[in-house]
């Protein structure tokens, strides 16, 4: 009775007297294989890119704007804009669909200038708890402290690039810069913010909110004293902003007198709903890409049952004298079975071992140099699946062919030329 290494034997036998039939066969399960996990591992390449782009920003973060209550039909009102106030944030702040809230004045027309050079970048009154609501890195220094604020303390944090533009390869921190003629001392320096060509956060100069409203309040008519740009806020449930949203544009609405479900009247971005929008679009390209791999792996097992009815066609003399000698059906049932899970399971690791290399070299080679795209990487979950399709596939490759070859009458065979 053959034993299984004598079975193996006889397959590697049979596969290396058609080297070139085997190496084409394996050639393509390969390519299958490693077709599925790339395409796969370059849309979870986009979804990570798009997600660190987005945390840049921050967290479950949905920022609001002033807006502009539109003209309705059938009313003699046209449309009027309004602005937020700090009476708003407060109101919102005391929301439990809300778990952060933070507010900032920004201005574009402001000159900063150092004892060497001068910059114009954006200046933003902030409140100490930005930090914790936006994506701000610090490099040295401090950030801005809620004694800052209370004592209107007239102190500045740089941004990166405004800090390499004001105080080019010197130190900054306790040095003084004037923003407008007005004098502030370096406190701080954020980290570089990187969102590709993009370099408007680190041209950011941030400065208490109290002073920003104090020293350079908007100007302009109908525009209050204490007017703020933006509020930001992060709903009390993570990732998922449909309460707080709802809970805010009521807010809004009734201090500034207009139904909150007039959509159009606010200006507003929600990276939840954002992210949740871009993970719906690359989970639909993943089914798509691994719909895509999978066919290819499918193409790739008919081949090889294919070739493997070739293969009985070819040997069947050998399977007649093999059956008048003594072989068992089941003997030459394994024999064949094992061709065909052989020949799918070993392409199908080189595919695997291939595509991850490979993908590993795209990592090392363009990490950080793509804006919004990471490069492929290998997703444990594709791997699983494109094994489970091998199995499958090298069982169906193996089991046909090996039945067809089982089934001969060894008279019939020998007879055949």
């Amino acid at each position: 009775m053959q034993n299984f290494s004598d079975t193996l034997g006889q397959v590697f036998r049979a596969m290396m007297a058609n080297k070139l039939r085997t190496f084409l066969t394996m050639f393509g399960i390969a390519w299958g294989v490693g077709s599925l996990l790339v395409l796969v591992g370059l849309g979870e390449g986009f979804r990570s890119g798009q997600h660190r782009q987005l945390s840049t920003f921050g967290n479950d973060l949905v920022m609001l704007w002033d807006g502009t209550i539109p003209a309705l039909a059938n009313q003699h009102t046209g449309m009027r804009p309004y602005q937020l106030t700090p009476g708003d944030e407060e109101a919102i702040r005391s929301l439990p669909q809300v778990r952060a809230v933070t507010a900032f004045l920004s201005r574009n027309d402001l000159y900063e200038v150092s004892a060497y050079a001068n910059s114009s970048g954006q200046v933003l009154g902030v409140e100490p708890n930005y930090t914790a609501v936006r994506f701000v890195p610090l490099a040295e220094g401090r950030f801005l402290t809620a004694d800052d604020v209370a004592e209107r303390r007239r102190v500045v944090v740089l941004g990166s690039k405004s800090a390499t533009l004001l105080f080019p390869g010197r130190p900054m921190l306790g040095e003084t810069i004037t923003i407008n003629d007005v004098a502030f001392t370096v406190v701080g320096r954020v980290a570089s913010i990187n969102r590709g060509n993009n370099d408007g956060d680190n041209q950011k100069v941030y400065i208490p909110l109290s002073i920003m409203q104090e020293q350079f309040a908007m100007k302009g008519e109908n525009i209050a004293q204490d007017a703020l740009s933006s509020i930001q806020y992060q709903p009390a449930t993570k990732g998922d902003s449909t309460a707080a949203v709802a809970a805010v544009h009521r807010v809004i609405g009734e201090r500034h007198g207009f139904d909150p479900a007039l959509k159009d009247a606010f200006e507003e971005w929600d990276t939840i709903q954002e992210e949740k929008m871009i993970s719906a679009i690359f989970n639909a390209m993943d089914v798509f890409l691994g719909g895509v791999g999978i066919v290819t792996l499918g193409l790739g097992a008919v081949g090889i049952i294919n070739i493997m009815l070739v293969s009985v066609t070819e040997r069947t003399q050998e399977i007649g004298l093999l059956k008048a000698i003594g072989a068992t059906k089941s003997s030459v049932l394994a024999q064949f079975f094992w061709e065909g899970l052989l020949l799918t399971g070993i392409s199908g690791v080189i595919g695997i071992v291939v595509s991850a290399g490979f993908m590993g070299l795209l990592q090392v080679g363009l990490t950080g140099k793509m804006p919004g795209w990471d490069p492929p990487r290998l997703v444990p979950w594709s791997a699983a699946l494109a094994l489970g399709s091998l199995v499958v596939c090298g069982v169906v490759a193996g089991l046909y062919p090996a039945n067809r070859a089982a089934q001969l009458d060894p008279i019939e065979a020998l007879r055949r030329e």
